[in-house]
């Protein structure tokens, strides 16, 4: 079972990361300067996703989001079929999956966290990471 103690470790190993906080929420952004961007992000339900569910069964929390390339990439994430990762209606159209920790594997959870964030590091940063041992491993 994975934590938000995993993910921050995670993202604590990745190049020019810093934590912050955007709709209430905690968020960890790529890229340093005056526009970094979000990567990895906790995701409550809204009343008007619960309401979406209808009858189905809410995935239980925590949910964490990440970003993903484009939307051809998310389609490939989703079908994969990762124990764990699903969307919403609500993510229609934009490049992210939600992230059920508690369903999701740790090594999963690290390839997710680390996808997301080459999908928006600056490209010579995530170039170097790729090139470097850590990096390499991820390929």
């Amino acid at each position: 079972m994975a934590t938000f103690t995993d993910v921050e470790r995670i993202a604590a190993g990745l190049p020019a990361v810093s934590v912050g906080e955007r709709h209430g929420r905690r968020t960890w952004f790529a890229g340093a300067g005056t526009k970094p961007k979000a990567f990895a992000w906790e995701r409550a339900f809204s009343k008007a996703d619960l309401e979406r569910f209808g009858d189905a069964p809410v995935p239980r929390g925590p949910i964490l989001a990440v970003s993903v390339a484009d939307l051809d990439d998310k389609e490939a994430v989703l079908q994969a079929d990762t124990p764990g990762v699903f969307t919403i209606p609500h993510f229609d159209g934009f490049a992210a999956v939600l992230v059920q920790l508690p369903k999701v594997s740790k090594p999963a959870l690290r390839a997710l966290v680390v996808d997301a964030w080459l999908a928006v590091a600056p490209s010579a940063v995530a170039d170097e990471f790729l090139a470097s041992p850590r990096g390499r491993r991820h390929r």
